[in-house]
């Protein structure tokens, strides 16, 4: 069971992420500075959770700033999204079948961001 099951229960109760559970979140997130892998794949099951639904906006910069965080902010491969970091994101964006503003923003940040990434991955997106 992870640390992370019953926050991802509570805010998934009403099928909607409001402002104040934002906050919540990137504290909780953000306690010790740093993105992992667990936390992305939290983000990516609460984002296909409440895709389409009246989520509070501080939601979306909260979900593309962490994951962003997370792919470029590595000690692997800082400022760059790797092959393995382009097929865990592949991966994570076609789970639910369904490509969504959240994802098209990260997809964005990413391009504007990024030093470089995997043509596939900007291929893939479009």
């Amino acid at each position: 069971m992870s640390k992370y099951d019953a926050l991802k229960k509570g805010l998934l109760e009403d099928g909607v992420i409001d402002a104040k559970e934002v906050v919540a979140l990137r504290k909780e997130l953000y306690a010790d500075g740093v993105i992992d892998k667990e936390e992305a794949d939290l983000l990516f099951e609460l984002n296909d959770a409440t895709s389409g639904a009246a989520n509070d906006p501080s939601w979306n910069a909260l979900f593309v700033e962490a994951i962003s965080d997370f792919l470029l902010k590595d000690e692997v491969s800082p400022g760059v999204v790797d092959e393995a970091e382009a097929e865990w994101l592949l991966a994570r964006i076609v789970k639910d079948g369904v490509f969504d503003e959240n994802e098209k923003a990260l997809i964005a940040n990413l391009k504007a961001n990024a030093k470089s990434m995997p043509a596939k991955l900007v291929e893939a997106l479009k």
